[in-house]
Order: structure tokens, then sequence, then C-alpha cells
């Protein structure tokens, strides 16, 4: 893919509203050609203890922190027009569309590309699995700070570059 929005969300609890941070990768012509990054308030706002075990995330870092409508507003124009690509898009996709409905925002029905299907098709059996460290270093990619949403969106989009 040359044109695409690479997307990743972290939330902050079992639920897919609960997004408290998002990535975004924007490539252009195969190039990257910006990058977002933004702490967002969850809805239902608290944490549990696998979600911060996981991203390192806490309710202090997001308390002050803009709801969703107002990082959706800056994100939306930078990915107008472009397919987004996330690795293992049904959760990315499923976050994005709970936290337009908990927040009463017409879905726009964005078009998702995967990189974890991409990667079960290209690799196959070649990998002991298809996490997205896992793919990433098959792809030629060192994938640091695994679980920062732009982290994990920038080892998405070098991804969705070889191989979707």
């Amino acid at each position: 893919m040359e044109n695409f929005a690479a997307i990743d969300f972290e939330t902050a609890n079992g639920q897919r509203s609960s997004v408290c941070s998002v990535g975004v990768v924007v490539v252009r012509g195969g190039a990257v050609v910006e990058t977002f990054y933004r702490l967002i308030h969850p809805v239902p706002d608290y944490y549990d203890w696998f979600c911060t075990r996981v991203h390192g995330l806490k309710w202090g870092d997001t308390a002050e922190a803009d709801d969703f409508p107002v990082v959706w507003g800056e994100v939306a124009p930078l990915i107008s027009e472009l397919p987004l690509v996330a690795h293992n898009s049904p959760f990315d996709e499923g976050c994005l569309r709970a936290v337009h409905a908990a927040h009463g925002m017409e879905y726009p029905g964005y078009a998702f590309h995967c990189t974890c299907r991409a990667s079960r098709k290209v690799f196959g059996k070649e990998l002991p699995n298809h996490q997205l460290h896992t793919v990433a270093t098959r792809c030629g990619y060192e994938l640091k700070n695994h679980h920062h949403a732009l982290a994990d969106a920038e080892a998405c989009a070098w991804i969705a570059r070889m191989i979707v």
C-alpha cells in the first residue's frame, strides 16, 4: 500500500469504548508524512489492572486529557479519504465504532485493512505467531515501546508498506 493511515488504540479497561490513547501514522506515496499521538479521557473512566499492565497508562495519565470528540476532531482531517490499517483490525475498528457510539457520534464507515491477516497469508507457518512484534521483526522493523499507541502504529505502517 502506498496511501493509508495506520492506527492503534489502547484501552483503559475491557470496554472497547474506553480508548485512552491513539497513535496514527499517515503514509502517502509510500512515505510517512505525518504522525499523531494523543492521550484520551476514557469512557468509562476507570483503568483495570490488566490494561495498565499491558500499556502502563493509569487514571492519572488521562484524568485531564481531552475527550474523544476533541481528539477525533484532530485525527479525522489527517485520515480523510485514506484507508485505515491496523494490526488485528477487528479490535481497533471495534474500538473506533464503540467510542463513536459512546459519544453519540455518527460512525463514518472507515475501510480497514489488517496487517495480522496479511501476515498469516504472506508468512503462514514461517512465523511462530503473528503478533505485532513478531511480524515487525520479520519485516525488518525493530519495535521499541510495544503497546504505546504511536509505536505500534509505526510498526503497523512499516508492515503495511511491506506486505499489504
